[in-house]
């Protein structure tokens, strides 16, 4: 983060701050065009305050990992694997919503991030079979388990967990930042908490549903899964 309190920006601060906006200007793009598809020609009032208001919640002071970045990336996901779903405008409105409300001390993001769509969409025009899928498709982000057949919930679901899929240095930032969210958990505590999440995904019989989550990310997520765990246990009790 940028020090508030230094007359004078870091060296690069005006090209990052310049990616930064391009980036959100993007993510506004594609919230805009997300809403008015699922609209399916119905009105609706302008998108932008909806994108503006998302947007100020995934840029929240408490996220280090559960950024816009974060979204971006899921929403690149969605992408990749946009022809297994059956609605792939409910996905990607699940996926701008799946994190709206994080709060890392808290353990019901997931059921105030459905309650928030369930409010939201609505209003923005969405039909209402559209907004009870997104609110099922947000609440199945706590076990990213979804039922056989549940095509649209194993591509939200696999979208999220491709991170888990990275190379080294992605993965190791990965971890580094979920650490950094963690900041008021103390070291012990957090390492036994991490490991428990660990060994709860590598017990799923998959990590990803899609044949190409199954195909290009399972593999490379258990040895990174493995990997942290076997870290976090021989540093301290796990």
């Amino acid at each position: 983060m940028t020090d508030h309190h230094s007359p004078h920006p870091p060296h690069g601060s005006d090209s990052s701050d310049s990616s930064d906006a391009e980036a959100e200007a993007g993510l506004r793009d594609r919230w805009h065009d997300t809403l008015v598809a699922a609209r399916a020609g119905a009105e609706g009032p302008d998108p932008l305050p909806y994108a503006e208001n998302l947007l100020a919640r995934w840029a929240e002071p408490q996220r280090r990992y559960h950024t816009t970045a974060h979204l971006s990336t899921v929403l690149d996901r969605v992408d990749t694997l946009a022809d297994h779903a059956d609605d792939v405008h409910a996905v990607r409105l699940a996926a701008w919503f799946h994190d709206a409300v994080y709060r890392p001390d808290r353990s019901e993001n997931e059921e105030r991030s459905a309650a928030l769509a369930e409010r939201a969409l609505p209003e923005a025009g969405v039909p209402d079979a559209v907004t009870e899928e997104v609110a099922r498709l947000v609440r199945l982000t706590v076990t990213h388990d979804p039922a056989d057949g549940d095509r649209n919930g194993e591509v939200l679901c696999d979208a999220d967990l491709a991170i888990l899929a990275g190379g080294p240095q992605e993965y190791g930032a990965y971890a580094a930042r979920v650490r950094e969210e963690y900041g008021f958990v103390p070291d012990e505590a957090f390492r036994a908490g991490r490991a428990a999440v660990l060994r709860q995904l590598l017990e799923l019989p998959r990590l990803f549903r899609t044949p190409y989550g199954a195909a290009e990310w399972e593999a490379r997520a258990r040895h990174n899964l493995a990997t942290e765990l076997e870290l976090l246990t021989s540093s301290g009790t796990g």
